[in-house]
């Protein structure tokens, strides 16, 4: 902050002195006709001030940035060509070239959690469809509307232990709430939910839809009351109907909102790891395990360095690739 605060110190000394030599440039020329040169100077010494202001601006993030996240990328690309216990400290590593990586495509339980992370993308289209019908209701509400977007924003908030503690607590499956209200309909056998392999995953995209509601109700609330009430006249003047004002308005001025909580979903489907930890530890039989819960597992109780350092950057390259199709995709249907 004290730098900073000295950037901003020497550039308002900068600023004036170079309206004193404007000034003095008019008093020496009564005319008013200042030099081509002492103008470009004076161009070209505010160019270079805002340059350097811009580079001190950004400079800790940068260099935040540069410490924790490419400089640990690029040494986990180094250790995946590794045998190595961090444990045994650097003098036992061992080259493998590509072993790691071929000995990734022919492990079963990457394969399955490579699976379990794909099915949860589905949660992403899921929660914005959900997000987005209660931002467009609550957006039209006249009265509470405060009191509905914290109840919905609070799961975002709150700690994903209490949330964890919580749901396997609904989802038990003898005396669950969940399994006791299904009891009560009529259904003798109900799902186990989170201790059955065909119900556990299912049972954790629920409640990552139900986590994420409230950002993304939040986000496009914001989005929508952005969009010029002028174009919904408009559409009313023309007979334009509330449903085809909503494919033809709200969605295309919403696009950009889109795929902005699309990307990031996309993105953070792939990070899930606490509410999969807490949950379900990976189980039953794997149901469950994602990718970073695998990473965790062969990295600190298996102690195979390489071998997990191979997984995070193909999860890199997997997540790489998702983006770049989006980016290139959303130019066919993004409105800016």
């Amino acid at each position: 902050m004290f730098l900073l605060f000295q950037l901003l110190i020497i550039r308002s000394i900068t600023k004036q002195q170079e309206v004193i030599d404007l000034k003095q440039a008019l008093i020496e020329n009564p005319a008013g006709i200042v030099s081509k040169k002492l103008l470009q100077h004076s161009r070209k010494r505010s160019h270079s001030g805002d340059a350097w202001a811009g580079f001190f601006f950004t400079a800790p993030m940068l260099i935040t940035t540069t410490i924790l996240t490419i400089i640990p990328i690029l040494l986990s690309g180094i250790i995946s060509f590794t045998d190595w216990n961090f444990i045994s400290g650097l003098d036992s590593i061992k080259s493998v070239g590509f072993e790691n990586y071929q000995k990734l495509f022919h492990d079963e339980n990457f394969i399955q959690s490579m699976k379990n992370n794909i099915a949860l993308m589905a949660v992403v289209p899921v929660s914005l469809f959900l997000s987005l019908v209660l931002a467009v209701l609550i957006n039209k509400a006249t009265y509470f509307k405060t009191f509905f977007k914290v109840v919905y924003f609070m799961p975002f908030i709150s700690s994903f232990v209490a949330v964890a503690v919580l749901w396997r607590v609904l989802f038990h499956p003898t005396n669950g709430p969940i399994n006791g209200f299904l009891k009560s309909i009529g259904i003798d056998s109900p799902p186990l939910w989170l201790a059955d392999t065909h119900y556990a995953l299912l049972s954790v995209m629920i409640i990552m839809v139900w986590s994420s509601l409230g950002f993304n109700m939040i986000i496009f609330m914001a989005g929508l009351q952005n969009i010029p009430k002028d174009l919904y006249e408009a559409a009313d003047i023309d007979g334009a109907s509330p449903i085809r004002q909503f494919f033809s308005i709200t969605l295309q001025m919403l696009s950009p909102t889109t795929f902005f909580l699309l990307i990031t979903g996309l993105v953070a489907s792939f990070k899930a790891f606490d509410l999969i930890m807490i949950l379900t530890n990976g189980g039953p039989a794997g149901s469950t395990s994602v990718i970073v819960f695998y990473l965790y597992e062969t990295a600190f109780i298996n102690l195979k360095s390489g071998y997990a350092s191979a997984m995070g950057i193909v999860l890199l390259l997997f997540i790489l690739v998702i983006t770049l199709i989006q980016w290139v995709g959303q130019k066919k249907w993004v409105n800016y």
